[in-house]
């Protein structure tokens, strides 16, 4: 985290998979529409029943350079104990100001994982405190940082099924979607024999849940007239320049 790039779209999760699950279809679709696309992980998911994080760390390496990203970044959170103070704010802003994001993707605002909501406020705060000049920070060779705020927060949508406040078009993304979410091969359903040895089933692990993704989707895209789509949520009300901007 140097400060020696700048990119359109940063994607932020809790967990190792949490993008790929939730946005990668948008993600895909701007990266095709010539956006540079970040992603950054706040801790290793390091409690999942299933896998280390050590294999979580290698899975996650090979779903960003599936997606195209131009970089993933792990801040080493404590997964499941990460709190809501100065430390974990000022790590995100370095984040932040380190790659200056106009837009950044975070977690759903309400899940049934509790590091989701949480997290979701963690961030969107850091986001607003990036852009003050009194709060100092320095990148990793000591160099100070520019304040930076991005310029919108949108919150993609989980487990949970709520009502979005937009959704995008992922039509022509949804199968290479799915096959990056199976780069998690520790996590996702694998009809081959488990490499890892793992026997304990989660919620997550059964085919079922591979349905109800593209389920999600299609429930997501039919009010909007698309085959699939993902969900966001905002704390802010958008704007529009073009009326057109909206169909």
């Amino acid at each position: 985290m140097n400060g020696d790039m700048k990119i359109d779209i940063l994607a932020i999760g809790v967990h190792p998979d949490d993008v790929e699950l939730s946005c990668s279809g948008t993600l895909l679709r701007q990266i095709d529409l010539d956006r540079s696309v970040g992603l950054l992980d706040l801790t290793r998911g390091e409690l999942g029943t299933r896998g280390t994080a050590a294999i979580r760390t290698a899975e996650a390496e090979t779903a960003a350079r599936l997606l195209g990203a131009e970089f993933r970044w792990n801040l080493d959170l404590a997964d499941g104990f990460f709190q809501y103070e100065k430390d974990s704010i000022l790590a995100i802003i370095r984040a932040i100001r380190a790659c200056q994001p106009e837009i950044v993707l975070c977690n759903a605002l309400s899940d049934r994982h509790p590091d989701h909501g949480r997290s979701a406020k963690l961030v969107a705060d850091a986001c607003f405190f990036s852009g003050l000049v009194k709060i100092e920070t320095t990148n990793a060779d000591g160099s100070p940082q520019t304040q930076w705020r991005p310029k919108a927060v949108y919150h993609y949508i989980q487990d949970r099924h709520l009502e979005p406040d937009f959704v995008v078009d992922i039509t022509d993304y949804l199968d290479r979607k799915m096959d990056i979410v199976l780069a998690f091969r520790s996590q996702f359903f694998n009809p081959e024999a488990d490499e890892y040895g793992n026997e304990l089933q989660t919620p997550i692990s059964g085919k079922s849940f591979l349905d109800f993704l593209r389920a999600k989707a299609a429930v997501f895209g039919r009010p909007a007239g698309f085959d699939y789509a993902e969900g966001y949520q905002v704390a802010r009300t958008p704007g529009v320049l073009d009326l057109f901007d909206l169909i």
